[in-house]
């Protein structure tokens, strides 16, 4: 008997393709992990045993390669964020959510910045994840900084941008946990 389609589920992947894809992502994470500058799409496609085409059409570049590889921690953060426990998640003040938000969100860097600077450059600021967090921001400034709240939301997501953490971190010798002050220092400034 031929199994009912379930409604909005995702397509079911061939055995192949899980296989595959999951081979380019474990040859992925080794090459960067190594050297993420000097990672290609052929190197990814020839470490993983697979054909470059099979990397460009599963994930289009490395921007989407890399996506792939921290998507895990990055959909966990986003949950934490819209559902999770206060002061992450709902049920807190907005200044003190906006102060979670940087303090988990240096974390995340502290674990993929090196990947997501290696991989995104200015496309970041164009990206639907940066839309998210960055509405995010407005909706918790709109509370009290009311008009100026998208230009202070992208004030607060620049420190959180890949390079500028790397250089904190590498340049300036920054722990996270001083890093994480500083950022609530900023959003006391822009808060009462």
């Amino acid at each position: 008997m031929a199994e009912l389609p379930v409604i909005n589920s995702a397509p079911t992947e061939r055995a192949d393709a899980a296989r595959n894809r999951r081979r380019v992502l474990e040859a992925a994470a080794e090459l960067f992990e190594r050297d993420p500058e000097c990672v290609t799409m052929e190197a990814v496609a020839a470490a993983a045993g697979v054909g470059k085409g099979t990397v460009f059409r599963r994930f289009g570049d490395r921007t989407g390669l890399v996506r792939a590889l921290i998507s895990d921690s990055e959909i966990e953060l986003q949950e934490r964020m819209i559902r999770g426990a206060p002061p992450l998640g709902p049920g807190a003040p907005a200044r003190e959510r906006l102060i979670a938000f940087g303090a988990a969100y240096l974390q995340f860097l502290e674990r993929h910045a090196r990947l997501m600077a290696s991989a995104e450059g200015p496309s970041w600021l164009l990206s639907d994840v940066y839309a998210l967090y960055r509405t995010h921001l407005v909706l918790l400034l709109e509370e009290s900084c009311g008009a100026s709240a998208p230009y202070l939301a992208d004030v607060l997501m620049a420190p959180l941008a890949a390079p500028a953490f790397l250089y904190q971190r590498r340049v300036r010798q920054m722990s996270v946990a001083e890093l994480t002050t500083a950022y609530e220092d900023l959003v006391a400034r822009l808060i009462d």
